[in-house]
């Protein structure tokens, strides 16, 4: 019994010691950045945990800056390709607008390191003033959730179609604000009963 327990204890560390530096690096922001806050984390705690030097970090990122945007372009690309399943699988248009909260739902299950609420709110922020690469990749995941929603709003909303984007986006974000604030219960739920009630009330107002 002692023995398989070392097994499962040594596990995690013989899986880390076979990621690539910069992967281990990635790893570390991942589990510590968007958790314990950006500015809060030094580029000591980092190295500490991606077990690397100081000359890897910036032979590979250039700063930490640069870690942190590539780890967040990490994140968008995973959170797009679960998006665009959930989409893809939608049965109709309401769905379709829907999956984002179900795609929230499956991306923070499958996530190794799911973020207290959101990294790209939690990022935003911590430095509202991002330019260079760490702003280029809020602005695009701000751009991917707003004119997504746009676009799936249009079949249902018609000409009312932005004010119907805004209204998801609005219970979107709150469904975040609610997972850092830890209420209510299944703030998913909550979020995805909140634009839905705005789908209905904009589809009977298309259809008088």
């Amino acid at each position: 019994m002692r023995f398989g327990a070392t097994l499962v204890r040594l596990a995690p560390v013989a899986v880390a010691q076979r990621l690539s530096a910069p992967d281990r690096l990635l790893q570390a922001a991942d589990r510590v950045l968007f958790n314990s806050g950006v500015q809060a984390t030094s580029v000591d705690e980092l190295l500490r945990h991606a077990h690397v030097s100081a000359a890897t970090l910036y032979t590979h990122f250039g700063s930490k800056e640069g870690l942190v945007a590539e780890a967040l372009r990490g994140r968008l690309k995973d959170w797009h390709a679960v998006w665009d399943q959930h989409v893809v699988a939608a049965g109709d248009d309401v769905a379709r607008l829907l999956s984002v909260f179900d795609a929230l739902a499956t991306y923070r299950a499958g996530t190794q390191t799911p973020a207290r609420w959101c990294a790209f709110m939690a990022t935003a922020t911590e430095l509202p003033a991002a330019e260079g690469e760490i702003g280029d990749v809020l602005a695009a995941d701000t751009e991917l959730l707003t004119s997504r929603l746009l676009h799936l709003s249009r079949p249902i909303a018609g000409a009312r179609a932005q004010q119907l984007a805004d209204e998801v986006l609005v219970a979107y974000g709150g469904t975040l604000a609610a997972l850092l604030r830890g209420s209510p219960d299944a703030p998913i739920e909550v979020g995805r009963r909140l634009a839905g009630s705005a789908v209905q009330a904009h589809t009977r107002t298309t259809a008088t």
